[in-house]
């Protein structure tokens, strides 16, 4: 079954990758170079994962929040104000992120 979720396209681009749900600054051990970073929001505390992440996607956030400022910046696709991405994305679930079209998708959900 495929999920498909939508935001703020907040920086531009597509790209795929496995799903890693972060809650916190305890659990950034767990993110790996190439895993989308999806998370609740980010402060400048989440900034060196934006160094490994293929792209972003938050439950807050719009066009002029750090998320989104970040992911320009590094050049990966944001996708952000996913209302229920924490509860709606299984964590390495392979996610197809559109940041132009601010669009999520997931071919495996709960």
């Amino acid at each position: 079954m495929t999920t498909i979720l939508t935001g703020v396209g907040a920086s531009t681009g597509i790209v795929q990758g496995p799903a890693r749900l972060i809650h916190g600054p305890d659990e950034f051990n767990l993110f790996q170079s190439g895993d989308v970073l999806v998370c609740r929001t980010t402060d400048p505390a989440w900034t060196p994962l934006f160094g490994m992440a293929s792209a972003v996607v938050t439950q807050t956030g719009g066009m002029l929040s750090h998320a989104a400022i970040v992911a320009r910046e590094y050049g990966i696709p944001a996708v952000l104000g996913v209302r229920d991405a924490l509860e709606m994305l299984v964590d390495g679930s392979r996610l197809t992120v559109d940041g132009a079209q601010g669009t999520v998708t997931a071919a495996d959900n709960k």
